[in-house]
């Protein structure tokens, strides 16, 4: 199972957006000579901004659009691309998402972690459909996250990355 984390919250800002919401998690390999450990992050809304969800879903949009993500099926891979404003920070079990419109720290497993450091990545969706459903501190298990992730529609109303994993420098 995995816990989403929200971004923002409603009513602190009239946002268009609604509540942003986190969810991290990994692909599974079924054998240990199968491709290595993938961490993911997912950004959604829950579809509450004030003029309802399709008006959150293309002021998402216009943000995504407006720094430099594309909507559908290309990855845009930052760890090339650096003219794109995303950052990722993961320390002590904790990822912090930087983006223009949004600031989370999100809690992530000691495997999650360990893939992100190992691979120097993690692959983030940053979805336009709402998922009501996932809210912060229900637990999501991981068959109602396969069929959200599986659908296609989800996918080609997404953004994909890959974002380069910094880390705290002592």
């Amino acid at each position: 199972m995995t816990s989403s984390t929200t971004a923002a919250t409603p009513g602190r800002q009239a946002s268009p957006l609604g509540t942003l919401t986190v969810i991290p998690w990994a692909n599974e390999p079924e054998s240990e000579a199968d491709a290595p450990v993938t961490p993911f992050l997912m950004v959604y809304s829950l579809g509450d901004g004030p003029d309802g969800p399709e008006a959150g879903a293309e002021a998402l949009r216009g943000e995504l659009e407006k720094i430099g993500l594309s909507i559908g099926d290309k990855v845009t891979d930052l760890t090339r691309e650096t003219r794109v404003p995303i950052t990722l920070l993961v320390e002590a079990e904790q990822a912090v998402l930087t983006m223009p419109f949004m600031k989370v720290q999100c809690p992530v497993p000691p495997e999650w972690e360990k893939a992100a450091h190992g691979s120097g990545k993690a692959y983030l969706i940053c979805s336009l459909r709402p998922w009501p459903e996932a809210v912060h501190g229900k637990p999501v298990g991981e068959e109602r996250l396969r069929d959200f992730l599986a659908d296609e529609e989800m996918v080609a109303l997404s953004a994909h990355c890959l974002l380069p994993v910094r880390r705290v420098r002592t």
